[in-house]
């Protein structure tokens, strides 16, 4: 896909019933390695609401899910404002840079303010819309998935190479351990279903952390994320 169409696209769809499939994917329905898998879907999660395939398609979903999720559970926006407001200094004493940093902080502060005033799911869905308000809450959680990296770097220095490089830029793909990574950070649970023509009977899910209920579901397809909702 031509990166103007890209641009074109919300960056996060309305909900589609799952069974309005788009071209491609019927393609892929057809494909007997994953019939099953399919099928599987299907039978579990009745909506999808896909995101713009940009490379920063994981980030966009788990904004728009989580903050949705908070504006239905008010405590829990609570809970995530607390730990946003903390997180500033943090980065800071991590050496991110002040001016750019306090920017998308402020974003994303002033975003969660409209919430706890004007908190619904359209009112997300429009934020979530605004391609600059969204580009500049994307960023701000590539630097917290970051600064859990750093502060962990021991156990995560196994696992991850190219460090910042890898997680800060836009538009680059974010993999398992930046998922683990933003869940840890935000002590948050997220199950991904995943849908990649593996030689499995059933469908791969990986509830990240393990020991939590997720509070929203994603599907992964090879280099893009979608967001689920339960049958």
């Amino acid at each position: 896909m031509e990166e103007s169409e890209k641009e074109s696209l919300d960056t996060v769809s309305p909900e589609n019933a799952e069974g309005s499939q788009n071209q491609d994917e019927l393609i892929m329905a057809q494909e007997k390695e994953i019939a099953e898998e399919v099928s599987q879907l299907q039978s579990k999660f009745s909506r999808i609401r896909r995101t713009r395939p940009d490379g920063n398609c994981f980030l966009r979903g788990f904004i728009f899910a989580y903050l949705d999720y908070c504006v239905q559970n008010r405590e829990e926006l609570t809970r995530f404002k607390k730990i946003l407001e903390s997180s500033k200094n943090e980065l800071f004493d991590l050496g991110f840079p002040k001016f750019t940093t306090e920017d998308f902080y402020d974003m994303f502060v002033e975003v969660v303010s409209d919430l706890e005033a004007n908190g619904t799911s359209q009112r997300v869905e429009s934020i979530c819309n605004d391609s600059g308000t969204s580009d500049y809450l994307v960023v701000y959680l590539r630097l917290l998935i970051s600064a859990h990296l750093q502060k962990n770097a021991e156990f995560f220095s196994f696992f991850i190479e190219g460090g910042r490089s890898e997680v800060e830029p836009m538009y680059r793909e974010c993999d398992h351990l930046h998922i683990v990574a933003l869940t840890a950070a935000l002590d948050i649970c997220v199950s991904v279903i995943y849908l990649d023509r593996g030689k499995a009977e059933s469908l791969a899910i990986h509830n990240f952390p393990e020991d939590k209920d997720p509070l929203f579901f994603m599907l992964y397809r090879p280099n893009h994320y979608d967001l689920l909702y339960k049958t």
